[in-house]
Protein backbone atom coordinates (compact mmCIF):
# COMPACT_ATOMS: atom_id res chain seq x y z
CA UNK A 1 0.00 0.00 0.00
CA UNK A 2 1.25 3.44 -0.79
CA UNK A 3 1.16 6.45 2.01
CA UNK A 4 -2.11 7.67 0.66
CA UNK A 5 -3.98 4.90 2.09
CA UNK A 6 -2.54 5.75 5.14
CA UNK A 7 -5.84 7.05 7.58
CA UNK A 8 -4.33 7.33 10.87
CA UNK A 9 -0.99 8.66 12.02
CA UNK A 10 0.18 8.51 15.20
CA UNK A 11 4.08 9.73 16.26
CA UNK A 12 5.99 10.15 19.61
CA UNK A 13 2.21 9.90 21.37
CA UNK A 14 2.00 10.83 24.28
CA UNK A 15 -0.31 11.32 27.36
CA UNK A 16 0.14 12.71 30.81
CA UNK A 17 -1.70 14.42 33.57
CA UNK A 18 -1.92 18.26 34.77
CA UNK A 19 1.09 17.75 37.17
CA UNK A 20 3.47 15.82 34.75
CA UNK A 21 3.00 11.98 35.79
CA UNK A 22 3.14 9.88 32.32
CA UNK A 23 0.35 7.33 31.65
CA UNK A 24 1.56 7.02 27.83
CA UNK A 25 4.69 7.01 26.38
CA UNK A 26 5.92 7.40 22.91
CA UNK A 27 3.16 5.77 21.24
CA UNK A 28 4.34 5.40 17.51
CA UNK A 29 1.74 3.29 14.40
CA UNK A 30 0.23 3.88 11.20
CA UNK A 31 -3.69 2.23 10.26
CA UNK A 32 -4.32 1.94 6.85
CA UNK A 33 -7.50 2.06 5.14
CA UNK A 34 -9.46 -0.97 5.72
CA UNK A 35 -7.13 -2.30 8.13
CA UNK A 36 -7.71 -4.08 11.14
CA UNK A 37 -5.34 -2.97 14.26
CA UNK A 38 -5.65 -4.29 17.71
CA UNK A 39 -3.96 -2.47 21.22
CA UNK A 40 -2.93 -5.21 23.68
CA UNK A 41 -2.34 -5.03 26.95
CA UNK A 42 -3.67 -5.22 31.17
CA UNK A 43 -5.65 -2.67 32.46
CA UNK A 44 -3.60 0.03 33.56
CA UNK A 45 -1.56 -0.32 30.11
CA UNK A 46 -2.72 2.96 28.51
CA UNK A 47 -4.84 1.15 25.70
CA UNK A 48 -7.84 2.86 26.39
CA UNK A 49 -5.73 6.19 26.51
CA UNK A 50 -4.31 5.99 23.51
CA UNK A 51 -7.89 5.29 21.94
CA UNK A 52 -9.19 8.55 23.49
CA UNK A 53 -6.40 10.45 22.45
CA UNK A 54 -7.02 9.56 18.96
CA UNK A 55 -9.90 11.74 18.25
CA UNK A 56 -9.73 14.18 21.10
CA UNK A 57 -11.23 12.79 24.09
CA UNK A 58 -9.37 12.56 26.94
CA UNK A 59 -10.83 12.75 30.04
CA UNK A 60 -10.34 16.52 31.90
CA UNK A 61 -7.00 16.47 33.71
CA UNK A 62 -5.22 15.06 31.14
CA UNK A 63 -3.22 16.32 27.69
CA UNK A 64 -1.46 14.71 24.97
CA UNK A 65 1.57 15.38 23.14
CA UNK A 66 2.86 14.25 19.83
CA UNK A 67 1.00 13.72 16.81
CA UNK A 68 -1.76 11.82 15.64
CA UNK A 69 -3.24 12.66 11.86
CA UNK A 70 -6.72 11.51 11.41
CA UNK A 71 -7.44 11.65 7.99
CA UNK A 72 -4.95 14.21 7.50
CA UNK A 73 -5.57 16.59 10.38
CA UNK A 74 -4.11 17.22 13.78
CA UNK A 75 -5.33 16.26 16.58
CA UNK A 76 -3.19 16.95 19.03
CA UNK A 77 -3.52 20.48 19.63
CA UNK A 78 -7.21 21.28 17.84
CA UNK A 79 -9.53 23.03 18.64
CA UNK A 80 -12.81 21.03 19.83
CA UNK A 81 -14.80 22.87 16.93
CA UNK A 82 -11.91 21.61 14.17
CA UNK A 83 -12.86 17.85 15.88
CA UNK A 84 -16.26 17.40 15.78
CA UNK A 85 -16.87 17.64 12.28
CA UNK A 86 -14.32 14.15 11.97
CA UNK A 87 -16.21 12.50 15.24
CA UNK A 88 -19.14 10.29 13.43
CA UNK A 89 -17.89 10.96 9.97
CA UNK A 90 -14.42 10.08 9.77
CA UNK A 91 -14.08 8.06 12.91
CA UNK A 92 -16.52 6.61 15.76
CA UNK A 93 -16.34 5.38 18.93
CA UNK A 94 -18.32 2.29 20.84
CA UNK A 95 -17.27 2.41 24.11
CA UNK A 96 -17.21 0.19 26.74
CA UNK A 97 -20.19 0.42 28.77
CA UNK A 98 -23.15 1.23 26.81
CA UNK A 99 -25.31 2.13 29.56
CA UNK A 100 -22.77 5.17 30.58
CA UNK A 101 -22.37 5.94 26.58
CA UNK A 102 -25.90 6.75 26.48
CA UNK A 103 -28.15 9.38 27.56
CA UNK A 104 -30.97 7.95 29.92
CA UNK A 105 -32.88 10.92 29.37
CA UNK A 106 -33.16 10.71 25.49
CA UNK A 107 -34.93 8.67 23.75
CA UNK A 108 -32.73 6.14 21.78
CA UNK A 109 -33.82 7.22 18.32
CA UNK A 110 -32.93 10.44 18.99
CA UNK A 111 -29.25 10.00 19.61
CA UNK A 112 -28.68 7.93 16.89
CA UNK A 113 -30.09 10.92 14.97
CA UNK A 114 -27.73 13.38 16.31
CA UNK A 115 -24.82 12.49 14.11
CA UNK A 116 -26.86 12.08 10.96
CA UNK A 117 -28.37 15.62 11.67
CA UNK A 118 -25.01 17.13 12.52
CA UNK A 119 -22.74 15.75 9.84
CA UNK A 120 -25.52 14.63 6.70
CA UNK A 121 -27.92 17.34 7.45
CA UNK A 122 -31.18 15.02 7.44
CA UNK A 123 -34.12 16.71 8.64
CA UNK A 124 -37.97 15.34 8.83
CA UNK A 125 -39.27 11.69 7.18
CA UNK A 126 -35.66 11.31 5.62
CA UNK A 127 -34.18 11.47 9.17
CA UNK A 128 -36.51 9.08 10.73
CA UNK A 129 -35.77 6.65 7.93
CA UNK A 130 -32.11 6.45 8.01
CA UNK A 131 -32.54 5.98 12.13
CA UNK A 132 -34.50 3.39 11.40
CA UNK A 133 -32.22 1.82 9.18
CA UNK A 134 -29.45 2.18 11.29
CA UNK A 135 -30.83 0.35 14.08
CA UNK A 136 -32.03 -2.61 12.00
CA UNK A 137 -29.15 -2.80 10.16
CA UNK A 138 -27.36 -3.82 13.78
CA UNK A 139 -30.05 -6.61 14.12
CA UNK A 140 -32.61 -4.90 16.79
CA UNK A 141 -35.84 -6.16 16.16
CA UNK A 142 -38.85 -3.29 16.11
CA UNK A 143 -36.52 -0.92 15.35
CA UNK A 144 -39.92 1.85 15.93
CA UNK A 145 -40.03 0.32 19.28
CA UNK A 146 -36.53 1.36 20.35
CA UNK A 147 -36.32 4.63 18.78
CA UNK A 148 -38.88 5.43 20.95
CA UNK A 149 -37.75 3.86 24.18
CA UNK A 150 -34.84 4.46 26.93
CA UNK A 151 -31.75 2.48 27.53
CA UNK A 152 -32.67 1.75 31.18
CA UNK A 153 -35.75 -0.04 29.03
CA UNK A 154 -34.04 -2.26 26.99
CA UNK A 155 -30.59 -4.96 27.92
CA UNK A 156 -27.23 -4.82 27.60
CA UNK A 157 -26.70 -6.03 24.05
CA UNK A 158 -29.55 -4.01 22.74
CA UNK A 159 -27.70 -0.71 24.43
CA UNK A 160 -24.55 -1.58 22.84
CA UNK A 161 -25.94 -2.71 19.64
CA UNK A 162 -27.73 1.01 19.20
CA UNK A 163 -24.47 2.32 20.33
CA UNK A 164 -22.95 0.82 17.53
CA UNK A 165 -25.69 2.14 15.22
CA UNK A 166 -25.51 5.34 16.92
CA UNK A 167 -21.55 5.20 16.06
CA UNK A 168 -21.80 4.04 12.23
CA UNK A 169 -24.93 6.07 11.14
CA UNK A 170 -22.54 8.35 9.18
CA UNK A 171 -20.63 5.34 7.64
CA UNK A 172 -17.34 6.42 9.42
CA UNK A 173 -13.80 5.53 7.58
CA UNK A 174 -12.38 3.77 11.23
CA UNK A 175 -14.59 2.61 13.92
CA UNK A 176 -12.68 2.81 17.25
CA UNK A 177 -14.05 -0.44 19.65
CA UNK A 178 -13.10 0.21 23.11
CA UNK A 179 -13.41 -2.90 24.87
CA UNK A 180 -17.11 -3.21 23.62
CA UNK A 181 -18.19 -6.57 25.00
CA UNK A 182 -16.26 -6.28 28.52
CA UNK A 183 -19.38 -5.09 30.08
CA UNK A 184 -21.80 -8.08 28.69
CA UNK A 185 -22.43 -12.02 29.22
CA UNK A 186 -20.37 -14.52 27.05
CA UNK A 187 -23.68 -15.12 24.78
CA UNK A 188 -24.14 -11.29 24.24
CA UNK A 189 -20.61 -10.50 23.61
CA UNK A 190 -20.51 -13.27 20.79
CA UNK A 191 -23.28 -12.17 18.86
CA UNK A 192 -21.82 -8.26 19.11
CA UNK A 193 -18.05 -9.28 18.20
CA UNK A 194 -20.38 -11.14 14.90
CA UNK A 195 -22.18 -8.28 14.10
CA UNK A 196 -19.11 -5.84 14.67
CA UNK A 197 -16.87 -8.60 12.24
CA UNK A 198 -19.72 -8.63 9.93
CA UNK A 199 -20.37 -4.36 9.83
CA UNK A 200 -16.36 -3.86 9.51
CA UNK A 201 -16.03 -6.41 6.47
CA UNK A 202 -18.99 -5.28 4.86
CA UNK A 203 -18.30 -1.85 4.63
CA UNK A 204 -14.35 -1.61 4.32
CA UNK A 205 -14.03 0.04 7.79
CA UNK A 206 -10.44 0.54 9.60
CA UNK A 207 -10.83 -0.86 12.78
CA UNK A 208 -8.74 -0.12 16.18
CA UNK A 209 -9.82 -2.82 18.24
CA UNK A 210 -8.91 -2.36 22.72
CA UNK A 211 -9.05 -5.40 23.78
CA UNK A 212 -6.88 -7.39 27.24
CA UNK A 213 -8.76 -10.20 25.93
CA UNK A 214 -6.29 -12.22 23.63
CA UNK A 215 -8.83 -14.79 22.10
CA UNK A 216 -11.46 -11.73 21.36
CA UNK A 217 -8.55 -10.32 19.67
CA UNK A 218 -7.34 -12.74 17.28
CA UNK A 219 -11.28 -12.70 15.97
CA UNK A 220 -11.01 -9.23 14.90
CA UNK A 221 -7.59 -8.12 14.06
CA UNK A 222 -4.91 -8.30 11.33
CA UNK A 223 -2.16 -6.94 13.40
CA UNK A 224 -1.41 -6.09 17.15
CA UNK A 225 0.49 -3.77 19.32
CA UNK A 226 0.90 -4.82 22.98
CA UNK A 227 1.60 -2.26 25.58
CA UNK A 228 2.44 -2.49 29.25
CA UNK A 229 2.65 0.78 31.51
CA UNK A 230 1.95 2.96 28.66
CA UNK A 231 4.71 1.78 26.52
CA UNK A 232 4.91 -0.03 23.17
CA UNK A 233 6.35 -3.43 24.11
CA UNK A 234 5.79 -5.16 20.93
CA UNK A 235 3.96 -4.75 17.13
CA UNK A 236 3.71 -7.44 14.51
CA UNK A 237 1.42 -9.06 12.77
CA UNK A 238 -1.25 -11.01 15.14
CA UNK A 239 -0.10 -14.57 13.97
CA UNK A 240 3.40 -13.72 14.73
CA UNK A 241 2.91 -12.54 18.37
CA UNK A 242 0.95 -15.30 19.10
CA UNK A 243 2.91 -17.91 17.50
CA UNK A 244 6.65 -16.37 18.39
CA UNK A 245 6.16 -13.18 20.50
CA UNK A 246 9.82 -11.89 20.93
CA UNK A 247 8.82 -9.59 24.38
CA UNK A 248 8.69 -11.64 27.62
CA UNK A 249 5.36 -9.56 28.49
CA UNK A 250 3.54 -10.61 25.45
CA UNK A 251 4.79 -14.25 25.89
CA UNK A 252 3.17 -14.09 29.40
CA UNK A 253 0.03 -12.57 28.26
CA UNK A 254 -0.25 -15.34 25.46
CA UNK A 255 0.47 -18.32 28.17
CA UNK A 256 -1.96 -16.92 30.10
CA UNK A 257 -4.70 -16.94 27.28
CA UNK A 258 -3.56 -20.18 26.82
CA UNK A 259 -4.07 -21.56 30.62
CA UNK A 260 -7.30 -20.18 30.23
CA UNK A 261 -8.25 -21.65 27.43
CA UNK A 262 -7.66 -25.00 28.47
CA UNK A 263 -9.12 -24.56 32.09
CA UNK A 264 -12.28 -23.60 30.25
CA UNK A 265 -12.19 -26.79 28.21
CA UNK A 266 -12.02 -29.00 31.54
CA UNK A 267 -15.09 -27.59 32.57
Amino acid sequence: MSGQDVLLEVRGLSVATRDGVPLVNDVSFDLRAGERLSLIGESGSGKSLTSFALTGLLPEGLTARGSVLLDGVQVVGARERDLVPLRGRVASTVFQEPLTALDPLMRLGRQVAEPLRRHLGLRGDALQRAVLDALAEVGLPEPDRIARAYSWEISGGQRQRVAIAAALACRPQLLIADEPTTALDVTVQADVLALLEGLVAERDMALLFVSHDLAVVSRMAQRAIVLRGGRMVEDGPLDRLLSAPTHPYTAELVRSARELDAALEVR
